[in-house]
């Protein structure tokens, strides 16, 4: 685990230098625009599909429920506050989340990180499943999705048509993918992802859009997609991910603003590790 952490902070300082010229304040210095009062009211859902997931399921598949006062939960509160200043200070409000391998909890990050961000009064959050290899959402929420982002890129489906609402979770929304997608890097390089990531971006000006990428070292949709993206936010596992792989994950991603790392499976601290 040291030498993750030892790796990561080299990265950090390295990658700061690339991107700014010194080491980043993380402290925001800007806000985004909304409503008067500061907060978000809670959308009244009329085209997107409300579903009901089994909380049981949920617990089981490590998603937070609602009312989550766990260890587990007060971790996530904290990296969204993190990650949410780093944008905020860049006016940043997509972000990509990536691992060099597949078993590293990223999808399960990804949702909870959305989840705390969504249960921020000031903030909406969607999550949009871009594992168009091996899709894992819509299994992770408990539902079959009957449509998805594959159908939108695919151009036989309106992004309206294909979200979800997960009951209990406000101001937070779910655009899955269905099942895999042939040529998935060249159609996340292509035309309709950059649509698809515009217009989700000025549907709502609340809201933090965040993408679950597949492992960066395993094929090149992460990379063909990260230019449509504002920032990245990388998830290691220890014991699962390799010194070497992830240097190589850092190296690919050079080109993109790294806000933060996530170690998984840490024994003995907390989950999050910016």
């Amino acid at each position: 685990m040291e030498k993750i952490r030892k790796a990561l902070d080299l990265a950090r300082e390295q990658r700061a230098v690339h991107h700014h010229g010194q080491i980043p304040d993380p402290s925001p210095v800007g806000e985004q625009r909304r409503p008067q009062g500061g907060e978000v009211v809670a959308y009244e859902y009329t085209r997107t599909r409300v579903i009901t997931p089994d909380p049981v399921a949920l617990e089981r598949r490590r998603i937070m429920l609602p009312s989550s006062t766990s260890a587990a939960a007060d971790a996530f509160r904290m990296l969204r506050t993190q990650i949410l200043q780093r944008m905020a200070a860049h006016g940043w409000r997509s972000l990509a989340v990536v691992s060099p391998g597949g078993d590293e909890g990223r999808s399960t990050t990804a949702a909870n990180l959305a989840l705390t961000i969504a249960a921020d009064s000031r903030h909406s959050a969607l999550l949009c499943d871009l594992d168009l290899r091996s899709p894992s959402l819509a299994a992770l929420f408990d539902f079959v999705a009957e449509r998805g982002v594959d159908d939108v890129l695919a151009g036989r489906s309106l992004i309206e048509d294909c979200l979800y609402h997960p009951r209990g979770y406000d101001r937070f929304v779910l655009l899955p993918a269905r099942a895999p997608l042939a040529g998935s890097s060249e159609v996340l390089a292509g035309p309709a992802a950059r649509e698809l990531v515009r217009e989700l971006r000025e549907r709502y000006l609340d809201r933090i859009l965040i993408f679950d990428l597949p492992p960066v070292l395993a094929a090149d949709d992460a990379l063909a997609f990260a230019p449509s993206v504002e920032c990245a936010l990388v998830v290691v596992g220890e014991g699962t991910t390799r010194r070497d792989d992830l240097a190589r994950c850092l190296e690919l991603l050079r080109n993109t603003p790294i806000v933060g790392t996530v170690l998984n499976r840490a024994a003995g601290v907390r989950r999050s590790a910016l």
